[in-house]
């Protein structure tokens, strides 16, 4: 049984606001741990720290950017967004997925480094607990086992490597 965890908005603020994550990963900084799926020269694939479902990964680019859209040319965001589609592909053959989500979020406040997610919907989840409930933060976020995290993370980048 998967449980879920409070959400701390004051916590999660300071740690968004602290320094840029998406950069502080790829830094390898051990304050940021996340479980990397994959990364070329283009993105990086990772499981999110705050996972709404199981099997919840962010994709973001490697060189920092903060617009969705207006910092990409148009070929720069084919090829990020060719990452999104691959990683989506595969996560959805590794984990049941009745829709799966994808969404930038961010701010200019806070997680400024643009990253899309994706969220897996799980098979028969009721309908009024679906799309923008999902992310709720009155629901928290799910405390999922480390070595599933990782495990799967591992999956993912295999799939994503054929």
């Amino acid at each position: 049984m998967t449980t879920r965890v409070p959400w701390d908005p004051d916590s999660y603020l300071e740690l968004a606001r602290r320094a840029c994550f998406i950069c502080e990963l790829l830094a390898g900084n051990p304050g940021y741990p996340h479980h990397v799926a994959y990364r070329d020269d283009v993105a990086i694939v990772f499981a999110s720290r705050f996972p709404s479902v199981a099997g919840h990964f962010l994709v973001a680019p490697v060189d920092h950017r903060e617009h969705a859209l207006g910092d990409f040319t148009p070929d720069e965001y084919a090829a990020i967004q060719r990452v999104v589609h691959r990683a989506g592909s595969a996560l959805s053959e590794l984990v049941p997925v009745e829709r799966l989500y994808v969404l930038s979020l961010g701010s200019q406040q806070a997680n400024r480094h643009v990253h899309w997610h994706l969220a897996p919907l799980p098979p028969g989840v009721p309908y009024e607990d679906q799309q923008i409930a999902v992310f709720e933060a009155s629901r928290g976020h799910l405390d999922l086992p480390d070595d599933e995290v990782a495990d799967l993370a591992r999956r993912l980048g295999d799939r994503m490597a054929n």
